[in-house]
């Protein structure tokens, strides 16, 4: 059973946040504070840390940098979640290494989604075979994809960057994590690499194309139509 820490001051948030991941299977532990955390860090680290920016004392981004500094919780997984959401917040979020950004207020079933790609992203548990978004289907054994029902012809960057998306459904991608991802780090590319690809992915796609959402300045999420 994994366990999700909630760094949340807010106590019917926490309520919350804890009633939903408890009934999905998880075991969750909470804090009020940064202060809090910190000690249960050294003693038990958890599959995932939802972290609120607005915290008393220091703030969330302030937790962020001291987690990624911890000596058995640096790798562990972060959602922040928080009422800031302009794109300045996300772009610091996830530049002190947050893996995703969640604003409030969010629906209970985002969170319980968001939460369990992202631990099968960080346990890295087998994926399914086929991956699906409304009418965009990914079969990852034959290398075919189809939108709508008809087959959309994708060169193999276009199918690894699809791929991605798609195995990280409702969370933020930014450029620099898709050209690690399926460019590689030896890459000395432009990032604008992954707009054009962005691009003549969502044309090939057709109307599902939409599907795939711009986050300026961060970078790509796939969504629900």
């Amino acid at each position: 059973m994994s366990l999700i820490y909630i760094v949340e001051d807010d106590v019917n948030i926490r309520e919350i946040q804890r009633y939903a991941l408890k009934n999905s299977g998880f075991e969750v532990q909470e804090f009020g504070c940064g202060r809090e955390l910190y000690k249960a860090l050294d003693k038990n680290p958890p599959s995932l840390i939802l972290l609120d920016i607005m915290l008393p004392g220091e703030d969330g981004l302030t937790i962020l940098k001291n987690i990624r500094k911890h000596q058995t919780a640096a790798k562990v997984p972060v959602i922040m979640v928080t009422a800031k959401s302009t794109e300045l917040d996300k772009v610091k979020g996830l530049d002190l290494g947050a893996d995703d950004y969640m604003a409030k207020p969010f629906g209970v079933m985002e969170l319980i989604s968001r939460v369990k790609a992202l631990l099968r992203r960080a346990e890295g548990l087998p994926e399914a075979s086929v991956l699906s978004n409304g009418g965009i289907i990914l079969d990852t054994d034959k290398r075919r994809v189809t939108a709508a029902g008809e087959p959309c012809e994708l060169t193999f960057k276009e199918f690894e960057l699809l791929r991605m998306l798609l195995l990280n459904q409702g969370i933020v991608l930014s450029r620099d994590k898709i050209m690690e991802q399926v460019w590689g780090f030896d890459y000395e590319g432009e990032s604008r690499t992954v707009d054009m690809h962005i691009k003549t992915l969502r044309q090939k796609l057709g109307t599902d194309g939409r599907a795939i959402k711009t986050v300026r300045n961060v970078g790509y999420v796939i969504d629900n139509l």
